[in-house]
């Protein structure tokens, strides 16, 4: 097996912003990064059950696991430290994930990781800073008052149900066409055109066989059968027929067999996977006769009453949905054409990842975060309400609903044991020696499976009413006004929103000073900066982690006090109006399993007359090392006439908060000027911008530039932050970009120079974010450069292959040319089949020990150490190497020993034809 490092390109990274001259970074090549082969030879072995196969190009880290990981929704992503390499691609054992080499810098290979959703899969969650968390039992949160309103109440309905099976569809950037299945539960007898709800599973293994294997192949392979996940809401599509919705859930399983090679995991697949199903309905709904059995029996659909609900990456999928039906995305990407003549009113997002974090601010939504999810254990779709503050005009709510004690699995009764098909488990793994006092089976705070669907169902048809029905005494159950559902008893149910009406806020992202706390940085390595530090016990949604590992614009307001009375001061840069209001809400954090967090909030006008408004009383939620616990519980304080009498409402120019409290932590994430009611929601017309990706050849001659394709269509203009991570180092810069339709002011070119020498591809990638009134569809993409030089052939030449026991074996390892990418080979050792093999105890144990790990004792043939192979790197600019084995002398008579190896394959075994290289050992006795 041979290997090589990255060929360097020149990337000058051009940011053209518009009223500001061109700033501009040039990436050189670093000498100081050294190839992976390298490091594990001079810093030691690679860790336990990592390991490095293929050639050239094919190079691949590889991390083999001892069992099986389900498929779930989160990314699966290795890192080297806090700087994440990649997403490697998953083999279809379930339990080989590879990762591609090329251009990829790697200065150790002490602290590789596998994490998805910040959740280790290679170690357990006893790291340094975890095993300090709670692991005490923890209280169940006592229960809310009952809301006027319980949606969770069957309808007047009885329902009826089918399936359709329609000829499959070709989407972008897939090779295998994909499903068109789908099952529909509709009310029975219901007079006119009825709403349309749509439901779409997540990211699961796609196939089983009746023998309980499972995999993610598509299509799936003779003898198994599709997992049918789109039946796992059918609870849940019942509930809401029998109140008068149609309801659809469709199949995605050719989507979840393939989004592992797209950038965006798949979002702008579902997405058109879910309009080219509402373009059927709005089809069928003109030609009722025209449409299958299913559709046939039940009521005309009215497309302009629609409810989009996503579970996991479904959840990803019908928000990029949503935002296509408003803003439509380029076309070359887009996996549906034609008009839209549907209104997407509202959107349920259930335990939803969010690796674009894009939410779409204007439409309506409602974020289910699982407190025991073991998938998307981040909770990172808490995103889809913090992320849309002061993008649009604001009059769209967007709700997250906690549900302490739920897993991620348990809403799709085809993902859960007992219930479905498939072979299924508990997403929340649990360990027999050290159950979590939270999410283990049967703790107090855990959820059965029928309760955790149950208070699913309710919230779910919460939603519709809300959204689609325009009743707005369901609002209580979503905007953090503290009022529960019954029907979803004995769930502890939390919410918190922004939007809807709320006004102006105090927004610690914006302009503010602060005094007695600080500004902390959501996502930062530094912990002067970040909110949490990488030592806390337990996680935040608050803080999830996007593509960096800094990310300025996102923060939050820290205070700690070791003193009742030590007041913290919120300034904004501008003054804040509370005229109107009828509260102030208040989105809080304090330490999970915390009680009593007393706080006075104040507000000063710019006359400098002080008032405070009133205490809250502030509780943690049931966590420990293992949940993203560190979550915003909403609280308020009244703002009346007596107040507008004593202060300027109009003008307030900062908050107070006044721990009451000996001690404590707490983190503000905004406060906002609030009244009840549901406004009306319309979208503005917002640019829409889309990264894509070029991918060129290398080239013989000559500097080419080539830019990395950028689209910005819709209407006015809008601001994104724009990050460029160097090529090389790795360092992301970043920048605010105001950008409208028609102008080309994300200017990225790469210069590439072509060469006749072998090196690895390269490229350089771009991501962006909505700030000010713009969408964001594909927020990734750049330039790829494919090295198109062929890699040099090798030769291995003695120079002593025969010694005498204390000398070293050597052999020259050569290149038929000078490559720009360090070179390794990779042997694997042979069992000797004529006479006798050279063992551990005949070689330099330092050399075994940095090699493998591993000890001379018990003394075994060295074909048979286990993670033995013999590595030697040809650096860039050189044209050989020597592959060395010390050996030692022993006073032992003996017969002469070999050893014999050949190189390696892609898949890391023997490569076939491969000449058989020997060296042997005489006795020096």
């Amino acid at each position: 097996m041979i290997r090589a490092r990255r060929i360097w390109v020149t990337a000058v990274a051009v940011l053209a912003i518009v009223g500001a001259s061109p700033g501009w970074a040039q990436a050189q090549p670093t000498s100081g990064t050294r190839p992976l082969a390298d490091l594990a030879d001079s810093n030691g072995n690679l860790p336990p059950d990592w390991s490095v196969t293929g050639e050239g190009p094919a190079r691949k880290l590889v991390w083999r696991s001892d069992e099986r990981v389900p498929m779930g929704d989160a990314r699966v992503e290795f890192y080297a430290g806090d700087r994440l390499l990649g997403h490697p691609a998953p083999a279809k054992d379930g339990r080989t994930f590879r990762l591609g080499l090329d251009g990829l810098r790697l200065d150790s290979v002490r602290d590789l990781q596998v994490r998805a959703a910040g959740r280790r899969l290679d170690a357990p969650d006893d790291a340094p800073g975890s095993s300090s968390g709670p692991r005490a039992g923890s209280a169940v949160p006592p229960r809310l008052p009952a809301n006027a309103v319980d949606p969770g109440k069957p309808g007047s309905y009885r329902t009826v149900s089918g399936e359709y099976d329609l000829d499959p569809v070709r989407l972008p950037g897939f090779p295998q066409p994909v499903e068109m299945r789908a099952v529909v539960v509709a009310p029975k007898g219901a007079e006119g055109r009825r709403p349309l709800a749509l439901f779409l599973h997540g990211r699961h293994s796609t196939c089983y066989t009746p023998q309980g294997e499972i995999t993610g192949d598509w299509p799936c392979a003779t003898g198994s059968k599709p997992i049918p996940s789109h039946r796992g809401y059918l609870r849940d599509q019942r509930l809401l027929a029998s109140q008068g919705y149609v309801t659809v859930s469709i199949s995605a399983n050719g989507i979840n067999g393939q989004d592992w090679q797209a950038d965006d995991g798949g979002a702008q697949a579902r997405s058109s996977l879910v309009r080219q199903h509402l373009a059927r309905w709005a089809d069928w709904s003109a030609r009722p006769g025209t449409g299958p059995a299913a559709v046939r029996q039940a009521p005309r659909a009215d497309l302009s009453r629609v409810l989009l609900v996503g579970h996991s990456r479904g959840g990803e999928g019908v928000n990029r949905a949503a935002m296509d039906s408003l803003y439509a995305p380029p076309a070359a990407q887009d996996g549906h054409h034609g008009p839209v003549r549907w209104r997407i009113r509202g959107t349920v997002l259930i335990g939803p990842t969010i690796f674009g974090q894009n939410p779409v601010p204007d439409v309506p939504s409602m974020t289910i975060l699982p407190g025991c999810d073991g998938d998307v254990s981040d909770l990172q779709g808490e995103v889809y309400v913090d992320g849309t503050r002061q993008v649009s005009r604001g009059n769209a709510l967007h709700s997250a609903v906690y549900v302490v004690g739920a897993n991620h699995n348990y809403f799709n009764s085809e993902w859960t044991p007992g219930q479905a098909e498939a072979p299924a488990d508990d997403d929340f793994w649990d360990d027999e020696e050290q159950r979590d006092p939270v999410c283990s089976p049967g703790t107090r705070t855990r959820l059965t499976a029928d309760q955790q669907h149950k208070a699913g169902a309710t919230y779910i048809a919460a939603a519709a009413r809300l959204f689609v029905a325009g009743d707005d005494r369901v609002r209580p159950l979503l905007d953090g006004s503290d009022r529960r559902a019954p029907s979803a008893d004995p769930a502890r149910v939390l919410t918190h929103a922004v939007g809807a009406r709320r006004g102006a806020g105090f927004l610690p992202d914006g302009k503010v000073t602060t005094s007695g706390a600080r500004l902390c940085s959501a996502v930062d390595p530094d912990t002067a900066k970040a909110c949490l530090s990488s030592e806390t016990a337990g996680r935040s949604p608050h803080f999830a982690r996007w593509e960096t590992d800094r990310e300025p614009g996102r923060r939050a307001v820290a205070l700690r006090w070791t003193a009742a009375g030590s007041a913290a001061r919120i300034s904004p840069d501008r003054p804040v109006s509370l005229a109107g209001s009828k509260a102030l809400a208040l989105r809080v954090i304090v330490p999970p399993n915390t009680t009593g967090t007393q706080l006075d909030v104040s507000v000063t006008d710019t006359a400098g007359r002080h008032r405070t408004l009133g205490r809250v009383k502030v509780d943690g939620l049931p966590g420990t090392d293992r949940t993203a616990s560190y979550w915003a519980r909403e609280v308020r304080v009244p703002v009346g006439a007596d107040d507008a009498a004593a202060l300027d409402l109009r003008h307030v120019k900062s908050l107070t908060l006044t721990p009451r409290t000996r001690s404590g932590k707490a983190w503000l994430m905004d406060a906002w000027a609030w009244r009840p009611g549901t406004p009306a929601v319309s979208a503005a017309p917002l640019p829409r911008v889309d990264i894509g990706r070029l991918t060129v050849k290398e080239g013989d001659s000559g500097v080419r530039t080539y830019r990395v394709p950028v689209s910005v269509s819709g209407h006015g203009s809008g601001q994104v932050r724009l990050f460029v991570p160097d090529p090389v180092t790795d360092r992301v810069t970043s920048r605010l970009v105001t950008v409208r339709p028609g102008t080309n002011v994300i200017d990225v070119p790469v210069k590439v120079e072509g060469n006749t020498r072998y090196g690895y591809d390269s490229g350089q990638d771009i991501f962006v974010k909505a700030v000010r009134t713009a969408v964001v569809g594909s927020h990734l993409g750049g330039v790829t450069v494919e090295n198109d030089d062929p890699m040099p052939s090798v030769s291995v030449t003695p120079l002593a292959d025969r010694v005498t026991e204390g000398r070293p074996l050597k052999w020259r390892v050569s290149l038929s040319a000078v490559a720009d990418a360090d070179v390794t080979g990779v042997y694997s050792l042979l069992p000797v089949t004529d006479g006798r093999e050279l063992s551990t105890k005949d070689v330099d144990p330092r050399w075994l020990d940095e090699n493998t790990g591993q000890s001379p004792d018990p003394e075994r043939p060295l074909s048979g150490v286990d993670g033995l192979s013999l590595w030697v790197n040809v650096e860039a600019g050189k044209k050989s190497a020597d592959l060395v084995i010390p050996t030692v002398k022993d006073q032992v008579a003996e017969e002469a020993e070999s050893i014999r190896f050949r190189a390696d394959d892609d898949s890391g075994e023997p490569q076939p034809g491969a000449p058989v290289i020997k060296g042997t050992v005489l006795d020096g006795s």
